[in-house]
């Protein structure tokens, strides 16, 4: 009985602290990446409410997409090795600390609120979660059975391949928990097992995990349901370009002219930072998205820690992308009106723009 009692008492100590450990992030979030509210006479041009949207939600949409860039990086890790080779610890730090920079960012554009913040510690937590155990497995259990199956990859070593790609490509314009996980799984158990210990273990490891999110992500949609689905469309006003020109491009609806500009609608998320690019490629200038004049982008390229500042925009982190050894991912505010001088600089710099963040 007293023995018992050890295990009992030393495995809730280790639960405890695992949750202190896996919360004080939160902590140090709330507690010391704060700001000062900065001031802005700036009157939106888009008076619809529908379609304004909180300034500091550009910068606090990040950390999701910290996630999509996450498994974008496990894919091209996969491309030419095995998910051990992964730095999952990497990952965790570079969520934690762009959120901290841009929490202080979202400040100083009028705060995130309650939910939002809230939202992402529970994204980010999640996270950390999956990704601890997900090191804890593969760095050990998995790179044995990957040293023992040798140099040639198995069939489940290379559906998880195509699968982590084809998540990643999902990802950008949809939510994950709308991801089909269970059919992710029986496709992985329809592999051809020729590599006897790792094509059973691949099927027991990675089968076990898409149940694991099929399950929790039917829990999520069934909360986004009860709490509705966010909009799917956003409103900007252009100038420099005619309707025709416009409507052109794919997505874009022209839904008003007004003596400040075109005032357009289109998909968010990824679909939006093509129709932004297309727009001033075309020789149009976006002064206002969504009732804000500033807004946030990343770049990446080749990692310099030199690069600290920009003519036409200010850099607020810096952070290793995932998967891309050598590389880099740069968050930067810009203003609206100068995306287009933006955009040009990034690229005379010989870096690529990865996403432009809306609200």
């Amino acid at each position: 009985m007293r023995r018992l009692w050890r295990v009992v008492k030393w495995t809730a100590l280790a639960l405890v602290l695992g949750v202190v450990a896996l919360l004080s992030p939160v902590a140090y979030v709330e507690s010391f990446c704060r700001a000062d509210p900065e001031s802005t006479a700036y009157q939106p041009l888009i008076t619809d409410p529908a379609f304004q949207r909180a300034e500091a939600n550009s910068y606090l949409t990040y950390p999701e997409w910290h996630i999509v860039y996450a498994y974008e990086g496990l894919a091209k890790t996969l491309e030419t090795t095995d998910e051990y080779a992964f730095d999952y610890s990497a990952s965790i730090s570079g969520f934690w600390r762009s959120f901290c920079a841009l929490n202080q960012q979202a400040n100083r554009h009028g705060g995130g609120d309650f939910n939002t913040r809230a939202t992402i510690h529970v994204i980010g937590v999640s996270y950390t979660l999956e990704m601890v155990m997900k090191a804890a497995y593969e760095e050990t259990i998995g790179r044995l059975f990957a040293v023992i199956r040798g140099a040639d990859k198995s069939p489940q070593d290379l559906y998880a391949a195509q699968m982590a790609a084809d998540y990643a490509t999902f990802l950008q314009q949809v939510p994950w928990y709308k991801y089909d996980f269970e059919t992710a799984k029986d496709e992985l158990w329809a592999e051809p097992v020729t590599s006897f210990l790792r094509g059973w273990e691949r099927r027991l490891a990675l089968g076990g995990e898409f149940s694991a999110k099929s399950a929790y992500a039917g829990v999520i949609a069934e909360a986004v349901e009860a709490a509705g689905v966010a909009p799917l469309r956003i409103r900007s006003v252009v100038t420099g370009l005619e309707a025709s020109s416009l409507e052109l491009i794919d997505g874009v609806d022209v839904v008003d002219t007004t003596s400040d500009g075109l005032i357009i609608e289109t998909p968010r998320y990824r679909k939006f930072t093509h129709i932004l690019e297309a727009i001033i490629a075309g020789g149009g200038t976006v002064n206002e998205i969504a009732g804000n004049d500033d807004i946030m982008l990343s770049m990446v390229g080749w990692d310099d820690p030199d690069l600290k500042t920009l003519k036409h925009g200010a850099i607020l982190s810096r952070i290793p992308r995932d998967g891309y050894g050598g590389s880099a991912r740069w968050l930067v505010g810009v203003r609206v009106s100068e995306l287009e001088p933006a955009l040009s600089e990034i690229k005379a710099q010989g870096l690529q723009i990865e996403h432009i963040y809306d609200y």
